[in-house]
């Protein structure tokens, strides 16, 4: 095995390890990561080259929401919705993690929607579809259970802008790094309901990362 093929291999199983998953994750995490880079020299999808920085920065990161998400009983056969995603960060790995979730990776990006459809045909993930939308404009048939966001933008901004397509009793879930007391506080003031915010500890990464956990103020 190459050098930097064992290296993301046993970065994965000690990630996969410290959130309780499953190691068999690993092998397909591993190929999302390559296919990743592959198209990432054509198409530049994200600004991190290096396969195994990915698996920190990219994959691990995505992972480290799924035991906070865990410990909210959210139901097994959730409709989530990623918003903003880019490369599927994080749709495709919570897809892969959870097949029983129902998962839509949205972006208005071309290129960035067709890596999204390649990777979920190559990777076999029969649970993704894939839109080409701008989430303010997008208005899905039936509302989602939950909507997850990473960077997406302010937290006004994406309650905002996702409104329309999360149930009444649904969840907002927006991945953040640091995170700043005024944007918190403008946020409350579009009558949303912030449950929880969650400081995520991701193997190998030193940077802050939290996850705010919100919903509609009507939510019961």
């Amino acid at each position: 095995m190459p050098k930097q093929t064992r290296g993301i291999a046993d970065a994965l199983a000690r990630g996969l390890g410290k959130f309780g998953l499953d190691q068999a994750l690993a092998a397909p995490l591993a190929d999302y990561i390559a296919l990743l880079a592959r198209w990432n020299r054509a198409y530049n999808l994200t600004s991190v080259r290096d396969p195994e920085q990915m698996v920190t920065r990219h994959v691990l990161d995505c992972l480290a929401v799924l035991p906070v998400l865990d410990a909210l009983a959210l139901p097994k056969d959730l409709r989530l919705l990623d918003v903003g995603a880019g490369a599927g960060l994080p749709g495709l790995l919570l897809a892969m993690a959870r097949p029983d979730w129902s998962v839509t990776v949205l972006d208005s990006n071309g290129k960035k929607a067709r890596f999204m459809r390649f990777a979920a045909r190559d990777l076999g993930l029969a649970n993704v579809a894939t839109v080409q939308e701008r989430a303010e404009r997008y208005r899905p048939e039936r509302p989602f259970t939950a909507i997850i966001s990473r960077a997406y933008s302010q937290l006004a901004d994406f309650f905002a802008s996702t409104h329309a397509a999360l149930a009444a009793d649904g969840y907002w879930l927006a991945m953040k790094g640091k995170l700043a007391d005024p944007e918190v506080a403008q946020a409350r003031k579009q009558g949303v309901r912030i449950m929880q915010i969650t400081a995520l500890q991701v193997p190998g990464l030193d940077e802050a990362r939290h996850l705010v956990v919100a919903r509609p103020a009507g939510a019961v």
